[in-house]
């Protein structure tokens, strides 16, 4: 029987006192919390299944309310993700749900988070961002980014920029989003990663590529996190290796 196999880990780093990102996999979430090892969940392939990683916005208040409010608010609307528009819609009642809640609360004025992940259908995978979390195809020809960086380009002589152009929440004033969403055909064998910053930002495309090239499941979530922390750890970081099987 075809299936879904998600491997996920989430770890605060080396720099920062806490862990701000979140996860969802299926009804599944794991907030502002660490795993000790990568963590894998095996699902039947056909009902809507909900892949994403949240990262609060640091410098900010409250990134992991922000980041686990959407988490689970995905969580909760999983089943009912079956096409674009209604990924859409979800985006669209995540960054409303993350403005109401910090309305009112000095504490929580101005939080906000990235989303990046995938739906898995039957047939098709839908990949959704808001921000600069990412989503890459890690196919036999090599590894792909399918998601769309909401960042400027970075300044001369850098390879990435902390500063993101679009996110849920993060303004003191409601902002409305325009999420990235695009379908793919799905196959057996296919392999995706969805992560935070907290991996992309000190490992290049290069070396993701290459673990990717010779790991697959609980030991390629394990290196790419090794390959992060021995690059310093200076962010959080938080991944899923999603696999179709058949």
């Amino acid at each position: 029987m075809p299936y879904v196999a998600v491997t996920a880990l989430s770890h605060s780093g080396l720099i920062r006192d806490h862990n701000e990102d979140s996860l969802v996999v299926g009804p599944w979430t794991l907030c502002g919390t660490v795993t000790e090892n990568p963590q894998t969940l095996v699902f039947p392939l056909g009902t809507p299944l909900v892949v994403a990683v949240a990262d609060g916005l640091g410098g900010q208040p409250a990134g992991e309310v922000a980041s686990s409010l959407v988490v689970r608010q995905l969580a909760a609307l999983g089943p009912s993700l079956d096409g674009e528009g209604t990924v859409r819609d979800a985006l669209d009642i995540c960054n409303q749900s993350v403005y109401a809640a910090a309305d009112g609360d000095p504490e929580l004025v101005t939080m906000g988070t990235t989303v990046a992940g995938a739906v898995v259908l039957a047939e098709s995978l839908l990949v959704f961002n808001v921000g600069d979390s990412k989503v890459f195809d890690a196919a036999p020809g090599g590894l792909r980014q399918v998601s769309v960086d909401d960042s400027p380009l970075p300044p001369p002589g850098r390879r990435t920029t902390s500063a993101v152009t679009q996110t849920l929440g993060g303004s003191p004033v409601f902002s409305a989003v325009t999420p990235h969403v695009t379908a793919r055909a799905l196959s057996a064998g296919d392999r995706y990663l969805v992560c935070t910053d907290g991996l992309t930002d000190p490992c290049p495309d290069e070396a993701i590529d290459s673990v990717l090239r010779e790991h697959d499941g609980g030991r390629a979530a394990f290196e790419l996190w090794k390959g992060a922390i021995e690059a310093g750890g200076p962010d959080n970081i938080t991944l899923a290796m999603v696999r179709i099987g058949e």
